[in-house]
């Protein structure tokens, strides 16, 4: 949610700010923000002075009566205030209404290093490690081979883009979950938290998967509770109506969930095996922080995330998403891609985000400053150390073997209990 002075004080900003993703209809939209605050301010403004002409008029007519002179025409002249107040606030009402529906569904400003346009001006910022020639086979056949997961009982069971993983696969989903949890918790100070797979509409609200993605999510039908698309909604809101200590900032924790999404396999989409799933397990890293530190936090946020990938040998680069590109809420994001030599493609595995106080405005999490003061709003981040199956096919594609084995990374073995699987 972006806040209300912006549209009396900068709505230049924030019409910028949409044209910088590429969202005209949107820019329109702040046009009609602006109208809308007007108007409700000035149902205000008139509301505050009907009201003080109608304590006028009952004072007229309580000396009136008091004194015995007739009242009828300050009675009448009373009521017709009345009707003008309730008109004038039913006005502001709507005007509140219309207005909360159009900040809903405006999405975060980006920062000013975040280029403007689509995908194609995304920039790749840096690289590690060094990507193997196309050549292994695809991690769908190796899977097939080794057994590690089955695609046809997963759809007889659940539905297309649902995966059963077994034996040694599920054995490796087990190690990278514990690998990255550790990690993070034992080395990088996050506190690890296990958290609920459903969440209400605040939650959702809270984080900006609602009101504007509400059709990609997976809700339940007769409760108030939607599936997680990722541990970033419960994190995130467990210090949703709080104020924090500042001296307590930044915070930091962890968690492990599966995430639930309803877009994967849409047309045109590379559906075959791991790559787009309904449902997939994911490592998610929040912290929370004072607005000065931010820019600091995401870089660290950013290096957490990419130690996962370093850890496991796979060669990665990070990308700076353009404007249009970037996520509802976020307002700079740096994707984390692996190279999957058996597709010959960079796949996502990463997306690590500053939503500055745009998260926190929508579920109302602030901080008072050490100094003292009135409270503010905290910043959040939140990045994923990391999304499992893109890493899965990676591995299984990258550390594949000429005899047809996996090798299994050095960080990953007393996790898994041996050094290769085949």
């Amino acid at each position: 949610m972006h806040d209300i002075r912006l549209l009396r004080e900068a709505a230049d900003t924030l019409r910028d700010a949409m044209r910088r993703r590429g969202e005209d209809e949107l820019a329109v939209l702040v046009e009609r923000a602006v109208e809308l605050e007007q108007e409700r301010r000035t149902a205000i403004q008139a509301c505050e002075e009907r009201k003080a002409a109608r304590n006028a008029a009952s004072h007229e007519v309580a000396r009136r009566k008091k004194a015995g002179e007739p009242a009828d025409e300050q009675l009448a002249a009373a009521r017709v205030i009345g009707d003008e107040i309730v008109a004038l606030e039913a006005r502001q009402a709507e005007a509140q209404d219309e207005l909360d529906d159009i900040l809903a569904g405006l999405p975060n400003i980006p920062l000013p290093d975040v280029p403007a346009g689509d995908e194609t001006c995304n920039q790749v910022l840096r690289t590690w490690g060094t990507p193997r020639a196309a050549g292994p086979a695809p991690h769908w056949e190796v899977g097939a081979r080794l057994g590690l997961f089955d695609l046809e009982r997963g759809a007889k069971v659940a539905g297309s883009g649902f995966i059963v993983y077994r034996g040694a696969g599920a054995r490796l989903q087990r190690a990278l979950i514990a690998l990255m949890l550790d990690m993070h918790t034992r080395e990088f100070g996050y506190e690890e938290a296990s958290v609920p797979y459903f969440v209400n509409r605040d939650a959702m609200v809270g984080t900006g998967q609602l009101p504007k993605f509400e059709d990609d999510m997976y809700a339940l039908r007769d409760e108030p509770f939607f599936a997680i698309p990722t541990a970033e909604v419960p994190l995130t809101n467990l210090f949703r109506h709080e104020i924090l200590d500042g001296a307590r900032l930044p915070l930091a924790m962890t968690g492990h969930s599966a995430c639930f999404r309803r877009e994967a396999g849409a047309a045109g989409k590379d559906t075959r095996g791991l790559l787009r799933v309904h449902q997939f397990d994911k490592v998610e890293l929040v912290r929370w922080c004072a607005p000065e530190d931010s820019p600091a936090q995401h870089e660290l946020l950013t290096s957490h995330a990419e130690e996962v990938l370093q850890r496991l040998e796979l060669p990665y680069r990070v990308v700076l998403l353009a404007a249009g590109d970037t996520g509802f809420a976020s307002a700079k994001t740096y994707d984390l891609e692996v190279f999957a030599p058996g597709v010959d493609k960079w796949l996502e595995v990463s997306s690590c985000s500053t939503f500055t106080d745009f998260q926190a405005r929508r579920a109302n999490i602030r901080y008072r400053p050490e100094a003292g003061g009135k409270p503010r709003f905290v910043h959040t981040l939140n990045g994923s150390a990391v999304a499992l199956p893109r890493v899965v096919a990676a591995i299984l594609e990258h550390h594949q073997q000429a005899d047809g084995s996996v090798n299994i990374p050095p960080a990953l073995r007393q996790y898994f209990g041996s050094d290769r699987i085949g």
